[in-house]
């Protein structure tokens, strides 16, 4: 190298690139994934709870370990909690969901379904992420139980005290 570099548009224009340009970029470009079928595959966590979610275009119908979701999930809260997602992107009624769901509780597997078909709905429209992003359906929710540790009646609770 004849030339010293002094400065970082040196640097630029020596690797063929300028410091404005590099800044403008934006962050990742999210692209389609798609399988074989032309579905989107993604997978969902809440608690011990796992989800396996496909998606595919269709008519709104929402099934779960082959039942409708309203026959596995009874109660109206956790049936809300899987449509979040579907009706912050505005997509009510124009995707077939199609999710098997095992371990943990109803109240697990309904949150591992809703982070599940929202990663979906990521891979098959990447322009929802923003939506989906900003309504924390694509944060996965860590908080698990705590293991039970000896000496203890459970995770924290001590055995009661007895002076005698």
């Amino acid at each position: 190298m004849a030339d010293e570099i002094q400065s970082l548009e040196d640097l630029g224009t020596a690797l063929g690139t300028t410091p404005v340009a590099a800044a403008e970029s934006e962050g990742p470009v999210h692209v389609q994934k798609l399988d074989a079928q032309g579905r989107s595959y993604a997978t969902g966590k809440r608690k011990d709870a796992v989800a396996r979610v496909w998606l595919k275009p269709g008519s709104g119908r929402i099934t779960v370990n082959k039942k409708d979701f309203t026959e596995y999930f009874g109660r109206p809260v956790l049936q809300l909690i899987v449509r979040q997602p579907i009706l912050a992107a505005d997509r009510d009624g124009q995707y077939d969901i199609v999710a098997t769901v095992s371990g943990g509780g109803l109240s697990g597997q309904a949150g591992a379904l809703r982070h599940g078909i929202s990663k979906a709905l990521t891979y098959y429209e990447p322009d929802l992420r923003g939506i989906l992003k900003k309504g924390g359906f694509l944060t996965r929710d860590s908080r698990v139980v705590e293991r039970k540790k000896y000496g203890r009646a459970k995770a924290r609770r001590s055995f009661q005290f007895s002076k005698r």
